[in-house]
């Protein structure tokens, strides 16, 4: 995938641009990233904020090696597809965005 794939596939996926990465927000907090996707020009990582507040590279490849799932369209290579937490969080940010859109608060 290339950084505008991915790029569109996390905005559809109820990911916002946060400090102009994509991210992923606490359901109790929603202006606040605490995952996001770092977009480089070769490789992508994702990184998950601290309780701390200090952000750490939880994992990255680079674009060539990250692939689009055949069924889902979920980004394969990043751990995104595997990690139960990332899942139920990408669920509620897009529920959240759904909701938005239908109430005209987005």
């Amino acid at each position: 995938m290339t950084k505008d794939e991915l790029t569109a596939w996390a905005m559809a996926n109820g990911w916002v641009m946060i400090a102009g990465n994509p991210s992923l927000t606490k359901p109790s907090s929603p202006k606040e990233a605490i995952v996001r996707m770092v977009l480089k020009a070769t490789v992508v990582h994702i990184e998950v904020k601290k309780p701390a507040g200090k952000w750490e590279k939880f994992t990255g490849e680079s674009y060539a090696k990250v692939t689009a799932d055949e069924e889902t369209g979920i980004p394969l290579g990043l751990g995104l597809d595997t990690i139960p937490g990332f899942r139920m969080l990408m669920q509620e940010n897009r529920d959240r965005a759904v909701f938005a859109k239908m109430t005209g608060k987005g």
